[in-house]
């Protein structure tokens, strides 16, 4: 159980404070309520953008990086169809100097020709080296919009074509960066051993005064009831053949979820999963194969995905993963394996409730994600599912209908 203050400042900034008294360490945490999912679809790309471009120097802070670790600090972000999240670390000592280094890019990027040229060859170098020229790489652009038709989960974080970056204007980026990266669409995340009063009053002083933005009311189109299943088959110059399959979630904030991705804990935790035991170690189908859940804010992706081994039809790998989900569907999990992964679940949010950093990073999230306080209570939610609760799920999940295939086959 993680205790924590919880606030408002008059400009909407949310605000988590946790005291943590057993580390030196302070971690500061920003998610913004920004992803992919808010981008225009002829303009994708721009809240990954945003991730390099926060570190680009903002009004008063030519230099972010420099700055952070002279007090002794690291930082790091990541993005993703949902959020936006900025974290770093210092010497609780030091923790002024991380308010204000966060307060001042939140207030105003330097927007300068220099940063945006240098962060916008960085991102289409990336986008071309990790999707375009790796094996593998452009898996998930085939598939996301093979799976979603309508929702902007259709496309990648990292944008949908290399153009929508290439071509973007110093007007686009301030208009993305004064509708999104403003303080009532922000979560401030403090933890650390700290004393309460003292840290507010940094808070307000270095955040206090940053002007709100316009209201915003998140309006995304919603993605049909998938009705019939899709398939694609594309061949590449790769090692391996490998199969993707996509089966359409409940969001993450509901409680189906809970058996979602306890069903994919069944089928892929561990060598003893029935994924690796089966199909791997003793069918010798797969090389590899593995199962999670996309975990995304809107409905989601169950995925599936292995290399098949050398000589096994994708039919055949395809066929025995089928078989593999209709036996959730038929056969109800026995208690022993049920317990085991409860278990793992369990140790899991045990060891993220370890380091502070961690700690802080997940209360902000959770928080854009519904609040704060539910992050307290993942384990019982885990804690509640049961045999018949996994069948059900698995049985609404797992259908023909519901289901995008991609054949991803290696040149001969």
């Amino acid at each position: 159980m993680i205790s924590f203050e919880k606030y408002t400042l008059d400009n909407g900034l949310r605000v988590i404070l946790h005291r943590d008294s057993t580390t030196p360490i302070a971690a500061v945490n920003v998610a913004y309520d920004v992803g992919s999912r808010d981008e225009d679809p002829e303009h994708t790309g721009f809240a990954h953008l945003f991730e390099h471009l926060m570190f680009g120097g903002s009004e008063h802070i030519p230099d972010f990086d420099t700055q952070l670790q002279q007090a002794g600090g690291e930082n790091n972000a990541f993005t993703n169809t949902d959020l936006t999240d900025y974290y770093l670390t210092v010497p609780v000592v030091n923790l002024e100097t991380a308010l204000w280094l966060e307060s001042d890019r939140m207030n105003r990027l330097a927007f300068s020709v220099e940063s945006l040229e240098v962060q916008r060859k960085v991102v289409m170098e990336e986008f071309k080296q990790s999707y375009l020229n790796q094996p593998y790489g452009d898996v998930m652009l085939l598939l996301k919009p093979l799976a979603y038709q309508v929702h902007p989960y259709r496309w990648n974080t990292i944008g949908m074509d290399l153009r929508h970056i290439a071509e973007a204007t110093m007007d686009q980026v301030k208009d993305f960066f004064y509708r999104f990266y403003r303080p009532n669409r922000a979560v401030l995340t403090i933890a650390g051993d700290f004393d309460l009063g003292h840290v507010k009053a940094l808070v307000e002083k270095w955040f206090g005064d940053i002007p709100a933005g316009a209201e915003f009311v998140r309006c995304l189109p919603a993605e049909p009831a998938q009705t019939a299943p899709r398939f694609l088959e594309v061949e590449r110059d790769v090692p391996a053949d490998m199969i993707v399959k996509a089966y359409h979630c409940c969001p993450r904030a509901v409680a189906e979820y809970y058996p979602t991705d306890m069903l994919s804990d069944i089928l892929s935790n561990g060598k003893s999963a029935r994924l690796q035991r089966r199909l791997v170690e003793e069918k010798r189908l797969f090389s590899n194969i593995s199962s999670y859940v996309s975990g995304s804010f809107d409905e989601g992706l169950f995925i599936v995905s292995g290399n098949p081994d050398e000589g096994v039809p994708l039919a055949d790998a395809d066929a025995a993963i089928q078989e593999e989900l209709e036996l959730l569907c038929r056969v109800p999990v026995e208690p022993e394996e049920l317990r085991k992964t409860k278990n793992q679940i369990a140790t899991l949010l045990c060891y993220a409730d370890l380091q502070v950093q961690d700690k802080a990073m997940n209360l902000g999230i959770f928080e854009l994600l519904d609040r704060a306080e539910r992050y307290n209570d993942e384990e019982a939610f885990y804690e509640a599912v049961t045999a018949e609760s996994l069948q059900q799920t698995a049985q609404k999940l797992f259908t023909e209908s519901n289901c995008s295939t991609l054949y991803y086959r290696a040149k001969l």
